[in-house]
């Protein structure tokens, strides 16, 4: 018989349970993932110590992809079937990508597809397996760190993802096997971070500038109430681009053409980036290059032509941030402070450009790395139920209008950007012609009036419509934005109440059952997740035992165990300790079965106790009916 455990009314049955949560910052160039630990935020490192996990997946004819640093080593030498910077590319259909075709040195599989798909050695891949592959990883290094199976996770993404953006980023989390709780914008991640840890208040600009993507929010701070006023960016802008800056620089001062060389272009590429990141301490550099024809080439960059070179990218940040204080209805005076995150933040002109912008301290104390996973952590924490909900209220926005479109191919906005989310709104359409039986409804997304001027993110229709006179029937059109941003629409006819609902997922996004095949594919490659799962199930249950029997030792041990039966069972709990720090999942298993063997005594000795104690001054008949 195991030990019994009891526990107070409406406590969990293991008082030290805390739930595993984590945060994950999935990166254009680098990923990292954080979680609550003694009640504070800490990024996990993998097994070398290293935070960053670079966001780069090798794909190869044979064995398993390569995941980061192994992929990042791998990527000069084999560009083509290493895919960089794969969120530059998430939820964007094939059309959209042509205007990065020319950074890109991948060949793509089908032109005509929605999902655009990289022909690599073990097949075409498309941006949300790529992701998927990034967040298994993190999430390997996350069980493996904290030696248990993750409850559930929040994802940041970029303020300004629209929803096909988002719905694919929780593809690719679904692909990886995580339960995704929120999707949290960066922004207010950073602000989360930087808010609980020192107690901010007033209106502060979020300045996030990572390898591919650019957000400005301003956010008001108030006693944990975290209110995003306005928001703006780009997706597709970065540090990313200031190191293709770079790279062409370096290209204009070689005389041959090697524009098409994807090999010299990716060596170009990461040597740009390591002299942008040179530059952020030294005020020169040296690159060196090695030609196609075996020779090299040592060119000199110094901190000034960096600064000139890089100028139209950090000037282009700057639009958004006018764009969103308008739309706050704010001044500069208004702001507070501006905090900094992203890699691309540690360019000191970035820095000189955003302080002469706000005229405002910059906030630089958590590093801009890692502030966004950080918070994200914290808001984990709080979702999967380890601290209270009152600790800090989030109310976000969305960076888009969403509306429909009428007569004429115009736009009828339902809910205006920068709404605070979750959010619901309905408006009220009619029909155009007389006995008008069915409705079409086509969902747009932008701040156009034109229809062709927006996004579009789906089509249905609504049949069922009693025939009346043009502009009689009424039929209602709601519009409800959940906590992650993801978009459902309905619409009902007043008269008959018939009614209609798609959840908008764009048609370039991929299907259900793309999703379901994916995660059948992945069963082939799935053994070592399998192991790794089932070691950590087997140490957190060693754990439990562990905890338990210790407990009810130091309570009551002296009292029911003579010495010999004592030193047994403190034995068997040394043994089981050395076994968890092995990896070896059998014999940890078969080492909490013979202990709970062995407490099975001192368990039934202390049952007994307990129910002579109830049963002290009572007959058993008033226990009975």
């Amino acid at each position: 018989m195991a030990l019994l455990q009891i526990s107070e009314p409406g406590k969990s049955t293991n008082p030290h349970e805390h739930r595993l949560a984590v945060g994950i910052d999935l990166g254009t160039t680098n990923s990292l993932i954080a979680t609550i630990r003694s009640g504070e935020a800490t990024v996990l490192p993998d097994e070398e110590g290293r935070s960053l996990l670079p966001s780069v997946v090798r794909f190869r004819a044979e064995g398993p992809p390569q995941i980061g640093y192994p992929a990042l080593d791998a990527s000069i030498n084999d560009p083509m079937n290493t895919i960089a910077s794969a969120k530059r590319m998430i939820g964007r259909k094939t059309a959209d990508i042509k205007s990065l075709r020319d950074q890109l040195p991948y060949k793509f599989d089908d032109e005509s597809a929605n999902v655009p798909r990289i022909i690599t050695a073990d097949g075409p891949r498309s941006a949300i397996e790529v992701s998927a592959e990034i967040l298994t990883a993190l999430k390997k290094r996350a069980e493996t760190s904290l030696r248990g199976n993750l409850g559930g996770v929040v994802i940041t993404v970029p303020a300004y993802f629209d929803d096909a953006q988002r719905q694919a980023t929780k593809d690719a989390a679904k692909l990886a096997g995580l339960n995704v709780m929120r999707l949290l914008n960066e922004p207010t991640a950073a602000a989360v971070a930087y808010g609980l840890d020192q107690g901010s208040e007033g209106i502060y600009a979020i300045y996030d500038l990572g390898g591919g993507t650019f957000d400005v929010s301003i956010l008001r701070l108030n006693k944990g109430v975290f209110e995003v006023l306005a928001t703006a960016g780009d997706s597709a802008l970065g540090g990313d681009d200031m190191d293709r800056l770079i790279a062409e620089w370096m290209l204009d001062d070689i005389d041959d053409d090697l524009s098409n060389n994807s090999q010299f272009l990716r060596q170009a590429m990461v040597a740009a980036r390591n002299a942008k990141e040179a530059l952020t301490e030294n005020t020169s550099t040296s690159i060196s290059l090695k030609l196609p024809d075996g020779s090299s080439r040592e060119i000199v960059l110094d901190r000034t032509t960096m600064d000139e070179i890089i100028a139209p990218i950090i000037d282009k940040t700057l639009l958004p941030c006018r764009r969103s204080l308008r739309d706050a209805g704010l001044d500069k005076d208004d702001i507070d402070g501006i905090v900094m995150v992203g890699g691309s933040t540690r360019v000191l002109s970035v820095k000189e450009k955003v302080e002469k912008f706000f005229a405002k301290k910059l906030y630089t104390d958590v590093d801009p790395e890692q502030v966004v996973a950080v918070g994200a952590a914290i808001q984990a924490d709080i979702l999967i139920g380890n601290r209270s909900a009152d600790d800090m209220l989030l109310l976000d926005v969305i960076p888009l209008s969403l509306g429909i479109e009428i007569m004429g191919s115009m736009v009828e906005k339902i809910i205006p950007r920068n709404a605070t989310i979750p959010v619901t709104r309905a408006q009220e359409f009619t029909t155009y012609k007389d006995g008008q039986t069915a409705m079409s409804i086509h969902v747009v997304q932008g701040e156009r009036e034109l229809v062709s001027d927006c996004r579009s993110l789906a089509r249905f229709e609504l049949r069922g419509i009693p025939p009346m006179a043009a502009g009689v029937g009424r039929v209602k059109v709601s519009f409800k934005v959940d906590a992650d941003g993801l978009l459902s629409v309905s619409a009902r006819e007043a008269t008959t109440g018939i009614e209609t609902q798609v959840d908008v997922k764009p048609s370039y996004g991929l299907t259900d059952e793309e999703v379901e095949q994916m995660l059948r594919d992945s069963i082939t490659f799935a053994s070592d997740d399998v192991q790794t799962r089932l070691l950590a199930e087997q140490r957190v249950e060693a754990e439990r035992v562990i905890l338990a029997i210790e407990s009810a030792l130091e309570t009551d041990g002296d009292k029911f165990l003579d010495d010999n039966e004592r030193s047994e069972l403190v034995q068997g709990i040394t043994e089981l300790k050395v076994l968890t720090e092995s990896d070896d999942a059998e014999s940890i298993k078969q080492a909490v079965s013979a202990l709970n063997n062995l407490s099975e005594v001192f368990a039934s000795r202390r049952m007994d106790a307990s129910i002579r104690t109830v049963m002290a001054g009572h007959n058993i008949n008033e226990f009975s009916e």
